[in-house]
């Protein structure tokens, strides 16, 4: 299982385990045993080693050479994510397997500080070669394997030795071919071996993973070229299309450039201030309009001469400040609930806008919010608009109606009135409220009723409930009833999510 990109460390650990199996082959004791548990400790400590040094290699890529050359790193970044994820996928069913492994052992022994049954020859072979968990664990290692070398190219992948393996080890003279799977966790293998096997090849995953990202990522620094040749671009800092009394911004400069040359850059005569090769053009707005510019680079070129290049010419378009609220379900807000409303604003980004309400609240952000209210009325929603400065513009206003909650339909046994079969009344247990054909997923408690059971030429059965739910007493006067026996529902009480109490209409029913 050892690789030629372990460290010295590991190598030793790898030639301990395989002492360690071959004197457990002949006799375990309980200083093999106990040498097996120090080893798998030492192990787990080097994995979580090794794991930080993995967190720390995709911290710092990701603060510097992701931040600084996104459209660079990129391409590294998402191969290196995908070996990653191919190595978390490996990593999870070991980590099952142990799972396993424990739970048929009774778990971990505090006081002994390793797996209860530890000696146990027969656990491991169990489950990992009667029920075949070795044989899927190595089709999954080498599957790793070659999901890795995929995202190291082929030149990489020619030089890379992987630590992670599992070949089947080389015939002895005189001794059969063994498998990898009979080799670790065969035939006479106690349970401590096992552990101490699995988590070998977590230290293996995770060293590979290690030399593989550090590989990847460092491609980055193989990618810098000589470039020779120019093309002015200009690039809007800010929206192009922007409201009166907003500024708008573009930066311009050259597709190649040095950050200790920069180039002279000019726009209608006036001249940019030019900073690490780029330039700032900022222009306020005072009027509505289309408008347009370009701007001219001077800059020295390879052989050193004084190139010039124009920009193509940019557009932008200056508007009066609008915005748009819309309500997600219906152009009214409802007391009690959560209504979902979307706003947006042309011209300014979604999380640039904040928005208020006159009266109630109003959560959320990026254009999708909450509204929720407390009484009827109206109510105002305001949106407001940040510019790149920070300055704040109302962009509008929409009106919007408050309304209370209609009241819900009872319903007993799926109906809310009529004749029906006393089968189907004896089968429903409560009565329900809802609101039919309404727009929100709106919850009503029934919190009282009373029963009427009026049989033919008898005097009628009066029962009360203080919530949904039938009474024993109601069960049994329901299962008597025969037919053209009359069954009303009324003093129907439902409370819904605005708290308030409502009186709902009566159920009366027919027995056929």
């Amino acid at each position: 299982m050892a690789g030629v990109n372990e460290t010295p460390r590991q190598k030793m650990m790898g030639i301990l385990y395989l002492v360690l199996l071959g004197l457990a082959a002949t006799t375990i004791t309980e200083k093999v045993l106990n040498s097996f548990r120090n080893l798998t400790v030492s192990l787990e400590a080097s994995t979580n080693n090794v794991q930080s040094t993995i967190d720390k290699t995709f911290a710092s890529f990701a603060a510097s050479t992701l931040k600084d050359d996104p459209t660079r790193a990129k391409p590294f970044w998402d191969r290196a994510q995908k070996v990653k994820a191919a190595v978390a996928e490996l990593d999870a069913y070991v980590t099952e397997t142990k799972q396993t492994l424990e739970k048929e052992c009774g778990g971990f022994d505090e006081a002994e500080g390793d797996y209860k049954q530890r000696d146990n020859v027969e656990i491991a072979p169990n489950v990992m070669i009667l029920h075949k968990r070795a044989e899927v664990l190595k089709k999954k290692i080498e599957e790793t394997k070659t999901k890795i070398l995929a995202e190291l190219g082929p030149k990489e992948a020619a030089g890379f030795k992987m630590a992670l393996n599992a070949d089947d080890p080389p015939k002895r003279k005189g001794e059969l071919k063994n498998t990898w799977e009979q080799a670790y966790f065969g035939d006479g293998i106690p349970l401590t071996a096992a552990f101490t096997a699995l988590s070998k090849i977590e230290a293996d995953l995770k060293t590979t993973e290690a030399d593989a990202i550090k590989r990847i990522l460092g491609e980055t620094s193989k990618t810098d070229l000589v470039l020779d040749q120019y093309a002015a671009l200009a690039v809007p800092t800010t929206s192009s299309y922007v409201l009166v009394g907003q500024q708008y911004s573009a930066e311009v400069f050259l597709t190649a450039f040095s950050n200790s040359l920069n180039p002279d850059i000019t726009v209608g005569g006036q001249k940019l201030n030019v900073t690490g090769g780029k330039g700032t053009y900022t222009v306020s707005t005072s009027h509505e309009g289309e408008f347009k510019w370009s701007a001219i680079l001077h800059m020295k070129k390879a052989d050193g001469t004084i190139g010039e290049w124009k920009t193509p010419e940019v557009a932008y378009r200056v508007a009066k400040p609008s915005a748009v609220v819309s309500p997600d379900k219906m152009n009214v807000f409802y007391i009690g609930l959560p209504n979902p409303v979307s706003v947006s604003a042309p011209g300014t980004p979604k999380e640039k806008i904040k928005v208020t309400i006159s009266s109630g609240s109003i959560t959320g952000s990026n254009g999708a919010y909450l509204v929720n209210v407390t009484q009827s009325g109206n109510v105002t929603i305001s949106i407001f608009g940040e510019d790149g400065a920070g300055k704040s513009t109302k962009l509008g206003e929409s009106v919007f109606r408050c309304k209370r909650l209609p009241s819900p339909h009872a319903k007993f046994a799926g109906k809310s009135g009529g004749n029906v079969p006393r089968a189907q009344l004896t089968s429903a247990d409560r009565i329900f409220a809802a609101l039919e054909d309404f727009d929100f997923d709106t919850k009503f408690t029934v919190g009282h009723f009373k029963l009427f059971i009026a049989k033919p030429r008898q005097d009628p059965q009066i029962m009360e409930s203080s919530n949904m739910m039938l009474t024993a007493p109601m069960k049994a006067a329901l299962s008597g009833a025969t037919a053209g026996t009359k069954v009303y529902f009324d003093e129907i009480f439902a409370t819904g999510p605005d708290g308030i109490k409502r009186p709902l209409d009566p159920i009366i029913f027919t027995v056929q």
